[in-house]
């Protein structure tokens, strides 16, 4: 399992990338808009926190194939190696996706909300695809049930496409995903701890600190307790 943050916010960006073994970054329109910079200092502040070639996925604009194509060029001269162009699953994004994976370009299929989305937008050279989870449950459908038959699917006509999913409320939805055989997933900023959260795991470090601490004296560590040169 690879591990994306879907963010924007370069601080918020720089923080993660501090502490979580991240893949790279994922962003959409909504996500930039909201940050109200220039996108071109926008998208280099990102590039420069997360280094030069780690992955970085933009979204298009154009509503033809041919923008979409121009678009993804001049994305990947500014951004660089690592650079994935993410292209909405309609029939001019199809047409893009096929002229970008010819073009060596590893697109991102994105919008994704069925499994015969995310098939033919594989056929087409779709590098990866991004299946929407949390809002196919907001309307009653089951993101976990499409994101493993999307697996399900590229498994039985052997693809390598691989699935990016997206669009988390809840630490279960992503185990739920894992589990159905998505590849890759990615977060927002404040889904990130709490992969990582659990009480008892708490009360255990809790545990751990108190007896060291009867023993060897409060916030002593073992750099307190050896010599440099043990």
């Amino acid at each position: 399992m690879l591990y994306f943050l879907d963010c924007g916010d370069v601080r918020a960006i720089e923080a993660a990338f501090d502490l979580y073994p991240l893949a790279g970054v994922t962003t959409n329109p909504t996500l930039v808009a909201r940050e109200k910079r220039p996108l071109r200092e926008l998208l280099l502040d990102i590039r420069r926190v997360i280094g030069a070639k780690t992955l970085l996925h933009v979204q298009v604009l154009g509503v033809d194939a041919e923008t979409m194509v121009a678009e993804a060029h001049r994305l990947r001269d500014l951004v660089g190696e690592g650079f994935h162009p993410k292209i909405p699953v309609t029939p001019q994004g199809l047409k893009a996706i096929r002229l970008l994976a010819g073009l060596g370009f590893s697109p991102t299929a994105t919008a994704i909300v069925s499994p015969t989305q995310a098939l033919i937008a594989a056929r087409a050279g779709a590098a990866y695809t991004a299946p929407y989870v949390n809002r196919l449950d907001m309307i009653g459908g089951d993101g976990v049930g499409v994101v493993g038959e999307i697996a399900h699917l590229f498994a039985q006509y052997e693809l390598p496409t691989k699935i990016l999913a997206a669009s988390f409320k809840s630490v279960q939805q992503v185990h739920a995903v894992a589990m159905a055989g998505a590849q890759t997933v990615t977060l927002a900023p404040d889904l990130l701890p709490l992969l990582l959260s659990h009480p008892l795991t708490d009360s255990g470090i809790a545990g751990f600190l108190a007896d060291w601490g009867k023993a060897y004296g409060p916030g002593r560590t073992v750099l307190d307790l050896l010599p440099a040169s043990v």
